[in-house]
């Protein structure tokens, strides 16, 4: 059994490597040009703090972005997940997660992530400081996550998300794909992890709709003017692929220290390190910090730094309840913090 799990767990691994080298074109100088850039926006309040270096020992609900292999190392038959982000620009964050446990079949969790604007003023070429009226975008991602153990050490999941766009009126609507590997006690070491994945993978999204429409006059022909749409251009998803390794280590029962890292290829902007470490008090505090390195921090261009956290852990009339923060500081704007509440039946 353990042999045909090793063979089973090596060839995931080539196909998430594969897939991920043919899609990577590890770009810097391509950043901001990805189509749903929301799908690189994190939730939740624990693996935020932890700089995003979660990837080998994310589990529950939470683990459904970060690494969807986790979902199947819930501690619960049943979790439910909310958290909400203050992101830059005044942007609201609003995030939903439920999983549960299948007997003989797995992990299988619903998660729907949604971006607030608010009123935003319409202006156009003849009205430059404004019409009066005003529009509010729609940013909604859509997913549907399937977990399982294959041994008590490995585990696996994909997530398929529908994403959503739209802007006043014209739309766009994409599938994303995303796929990992969680291996614990690696090697035979307790409390070592490892984790793989590969993100955000499908065919690139293009705008359409009325809002495309604009009206002229075909100079080379005799006919009044008319409307002509403007073909978008099509845009790329932000692919990622990850490599994560995690260690953990009890000092007694009551004091758990846990130390991360994780490496990030991105396809339209510089590869990135991340780091992070996480104490633990009788499983009921939790203090957390993290950083985060690329080229364009080493260039003076990477707007995200240091995180930082905590948690609480209660058990409150037969659930399981969690509260976590997180911080991340921005660079010229105002910093992200992110609440998040996890109830485990």
């Amino acid at each position: 059994m353990r042999h045909n799990s090793g063979r089973l767990l090596a060839a995931l691994l080539v196909v998430i490597v594969l897939v991920g080298e043919c899609t990577y074109a590890g770009r810097g100088d391509k950043a901001g040009t990805s189509a749903a850039p929301e799908l690189l926006i994190p939730v939740g309040g624990r693996d935020l703090a932890l700089g995003g270096a979660s990837l080998a020992i994310s589990s529950g609900v939470e683990a459904i972005y970060w690494n969807p292999a986790g979902l199947s190392r819930s501690k619960y038959t049943t979790e439910a997940m909310f958290s909400h982000m203050n992101y830059i620009a005044d942007i609201g964050v609003e995030y939903l997660a439920v999983g549960t446990a299948i007997e003989g079949f797995g992990h299988i969790g619903l998660s729907l992530k949604a971006l607030s604007f608010g009123d935003i003023e319409i202006t156009t070429e003849d009205e430059p400081d404004g019409t009066g009226a005003t529009l509010s975008p729609t940013y909604v991602t859509l997913g549907l996550t399937y977990s399982r153990l294959l041994t008590d050490r490995i585990s696996v999941g994909i997530t398929t998300n529908l994403v959503s766009e739209r802007i006043d009126r014209v739309t766009a609507t994409g599938v994303a794909f995303s796929a990992g590997i969680q291996y614990q006690n690696f090697g035979n070491l307790p409390g070592l992890s490892i984790g793989v994945a590969v993100k955000n993978i499908g065919p690139a999204m293009k705008f359409d709709g009325p809002g495309l429409l604009r009206e002229a006059t075909a100079t080379a022909l005799s006919r009044p003017a008319s409307f002509y749409k403007v073909e978008a251009a099509s845009d790329e998803l932000p692919s990622v692929i990850e490599f994560g390794v995690a260690y953990q280590y009890k000092l007694q029962e009551e004091n758990v220290f846990t130390t991360s890292a994780l490496f990030q290829n991105n396809n339209l902007s510089d590869d990135e390190y991340k780091l992070g470490l996480e104490y633990g008090y009788n499983n009921t505090f939790f203090l957390r910090g993290g950083y985060n390195i690329s080229q364009e921090s080493i260039q003076d261009s990477y707007i995200f730094g240091p995180t930082l956290g905590a948690g609480v852990h209660y058990p409150v009339g037969g659930i399981d309840v969690s509260f976590d923060y997180g911080y991340r500081y921005v660079k010229y704007l105002d910093a992200n913090h992110v609440f998040s509440v996890l109830l485990g039946f």
